[in-house]
């Protein structure tokens, strides 16, 4: 098996998640559970009001209706429908500080 396709293997059977809060802080996990299957337990888990993992060390129960954003590696292309975005990129710092700062042409 050439080096790199371990970590490719690993990245499609499991899917990472992070939860952002509305008090700033953020949680992320990687859940033994590969992407498109992912997508389709996500809407049964946000309807939930709590959402617990149980990890190696701890159980760590999430408070949904304190979440106001949540991040899902790899991306799930399969989730369509009204207030889906396709094509989006995100705009960094930099990106956003640069508007308008360089000079027109024309």
């Amino acid at each position: 098996m050439a080096r790199g396709s371990f970590a490719t293997m690993q990245a499609q059977s499991s899917t990472e998640v992070t939860f952002y809060y509305e008090n700033g802080h953020t949680d992320s996990f990687k859940v033994p559970v590969p992407g498109p299957q992912f997508q389709q337990q996500l809407p049964q888990l946000l309807a939930q009001p709590w959402i617990i993992f149980h990890l190696m060390d701890n159980t760590v129960i999430v408070s949904t209706a304190k979440v106001i954003k949540v991040e899902i590696n790899p991306p799930v292309p399969e989730l369509q429908g009204p207030g889906v975005i396709n094509n989006g990129e995100r705009v960094t710092t930099m990106q956003r500080g640069a508007t308008g700062r360089l000079p027109q042409s024309g």
